[in-house]
């Protein structure tokens, strides 16, 4: 399938907010309840070219930026927090490969298909073994001549079993420390996944996040030409933690607006009064103002930094790590906030599954927020970096 250059009046977000608005909305309750995966939003965002949005236009993507690429997260996040949290992941692993592998003729090629043919992209940097720490891995890539081998036992892997192609973590080779790592492309056809646990969770369930056994091989040419710790700290981290907010903005945005409508519809039963709940609504208004405008300056910031020349030092900084740090646990806080005094605000209306006011499947994905790379890990990662940064 060929993805035709967008018209002016069909930018990547207004595409996304109408795949949101119709398809994501219809189908997201079902989503969540079968514990499915939300393949009728991903086939509308496939269908219209927007998983290689980050693509350069010169590879024949969208060159759509950063920006933007939070600002569908939202939108989908307002109607299908299950179908943001596939695309902001996909994007992650298609930001990797834009920023860290475009220097080789084989990803640039690679970018050229993922346009034409819409490659779905999962994350494998999980592992057995090694308590949720993406920058150690146990597993190492075995690279026999032009050939690798790579074998990994992955805690989860989110939406693994309908994911095209999967972006590795792992050893640079068997010699090499947990923290020496590389990443490697897995392709179609040459992996094989053996599923290892259940995916029954709370929420995010349309995640479809199971653990997996990995077996694969392939070429050299699909290992990434750069360490792991500089895309980790330039990307993958970054990226994580902003289209994550992103998502949790969007979970956040539409649990307000149902709020708010049930406070209108208390006040237009009592006309000329103003509902006790209104003052709680003004003070969600608020923590949902300040929640924007942290996603929105950390968006600002980054875009500021790749721009700029001197960027790449930057994301090595001990500030620019809290400064990540603290966007995600903040964001993943306010999300939970903000919804939980939606429910009070919505009653038993808000509590009650199939009511228009319901934010039970908001509540229930928003609080998978301070767990994915858990607050207190990174809680403890900051009082570390603060030891020795003294600029606060």
């Amino acid at each position: 399938m060929s993805a035709a250059a967008p018209a002016d009046d069909r930018t990547a977000l207004a595409v996304a907010r109408r795949i949101a608005d119709t398809i994501a909305a219809r189908h997201a309750d079902e989503v969540d309840r079968a514990s499915r995966f939300p393949a009728e939003t991903i086939a509308a965002l496939r269908e219209e070219g927007l998983l290689s949005a980050y693509v350069p236009a010169a590879l024949g993507g969208r060159s759509t930026s950063f920006g933007e690429l939070v600002a569908i997260c939202t939108a989908l996040g307002q109607r299908c927090s299950a179908s943001a949290m596939v695309f902001a992941m996909h994007q992650i692993q298609v930001g990797c490969i834009v920023h860290h592998g475009l220097t080789t003729d084989y990803f640039r090629d690679y970018c050229r298909q993922l346009v034409e043919q819409q490659w779905l992209i999962a994350s494998v940097t999980s592992e057995l073994g090694v308590g949720g720490d993406t920058r150690s891995s146990i597993c190492a890539v075995e690279v026999d001549g032009a050939r690798f081998a790579l074998d990994k036992i992955a805690t989860t892997i989110s939406y693994g079993a309908h994911a095209d192609d999967l972006l590795v973590t792992c050893r640079r080779d068997p010699q090499a420390a947990r923290s020496d790592q590389v990443m490697v492309l897995l392709r179609q056809g040459s992996f094989s996944l053996e599923q290892t646990s259940q995916w029954d969770t709370l929420g995010m369930r349309g995640t479809c996040s199971p653990g997996f056994k990995l077996a694969s091989t392939g070429s050299v040419d699909q290992i990434l030409p750069v360490d792991y710790a500089e895309v980790s700290g330039a990307t993958m981290v970054p990226f994580s933690h902003i289209l994550w907010a992103g998502v949790w903005l969007g979970i956040a945005t539409d649990a307000t607006a149902r709020a708010a409508a049930s406070v209108r519809a208390a006040a237009r039963q009592n006309p000329g009064t103003v509902p006790p709940t209104a003052l709680r609504l003004a003070e969600l208004a608020g923590a949902l103002q300040t929640m924007r405008a942290q996603v929105q300056e950390a968006v600002a910031s980054f875009e500021a930094l790749l721009a700029a020349p001197e960027g790449a030092d930057t994301f090595s900084t001990i500030a620019f790590a809290l400064r990540m740090n603290h966007l995600k646990i903040a964001c993943s806080t306010a999300v939970v906030d903000i919804v939980q005094q939606a429910l009070l605000i919505c009653g038993i209306q808000g509590y009650r599954n199939g009511s228009p006011a319901s934010v039970g499947r908001h509540l229930r994905d928003a609080l998978s927020a301070p767990l994915m790379v858990g607050n207190d890990r990174m809680h403890a990662q900051n009082a570390s970096l603060l030891l020795v940064h003294k600029d606060i």
